[in-house]
């Protein structure tokens, strides 16, 4: 799903650093400044929800929108999420227009 992500943000012009699992990324993510976070729950070592629960401690990560990609589309994961501080939720499948389109509209609104 990572390099698919990668693949298709990539493409699109963004430019797109990847971390292996939710550890790794919170290490990335304090060492440096994102425009947007694309993060899975389910993934080893720290899933999503803490991920973001613990970016959102970051002040330079505060206020970077937040997307969480999962297969779940119930309303408790997504309220789990947005109360950790995602900024949306992308429901697995979906196809690289969709994505690119949404992340687009969160880097425009974030301007």
């Amino acid at each position: 799903m990572r390099k698919l992500l990668s693949f298709a943000l990539s493409g699109a012009g963004h430019r797109v650093v990847e971390a292996p699992d939710g550890r790794a990324a919170l290490e990335l993510l304090k060492t440096g400044s994102f425009d947007l976070i694309i993060s899975d729950v389910n993934m080893p070592n720290m899933n999503g929800i803490e991920l973001t629960r613990n970016l959102r401690r970051l002040p330079q990560h505060a206020r970077t929108p937040v997307l969480i990609v999962t297969t779940e589309s119930e309303s408790g994961a997504k309220l789990a999420g947005k109360q950790a501080g995602a900024t949306g939720w992308i429901v697995k499948p979906f196809d690289a227009n969709q994505l690119v389109g949404l992340v687009n509209r969160v880097l425009g609104s974030a301007k």
